[in-house]
């Protein structure tokens, strides 16, 4: 029980953040392409990731927010 429990509120955050996706949301995908949203649908979602540059990815391979890596990465180099 203890062990599966911080997994399973691990996967109940993730889900929580692709469903609150907005276009302009800059993210990160579970393959560690940078890019923001352009386009929502119901299971894909447009990334723009540079200039005139755009892949159709599924949700579920957004993995996060890409400010909240770079405050992460800004607090281990402040330590």
């Amino acid at each position: 029980f203890f062990m599966i429990r911080p997994q399973q509120k691990k996967a109940k955050d993730a889900r929580k953040f692709r469903e609150s996706l907005q276009k302009g949301s800059k993210v990160i995908t579970i393959g560690g392409i940078h890019g923001k949203v352009v386009e929502l649908a119901e299971k894909t979602v447009l990334l723009e990731v540079d200039s005139g540059t755009k892949l159709r990815i599924e949700r579920s391979a957004i993995s996060m927010d890409s400010s909240t890596q770079l405050t992460e990465e800004t607090a281990k180099a402040a330590k």
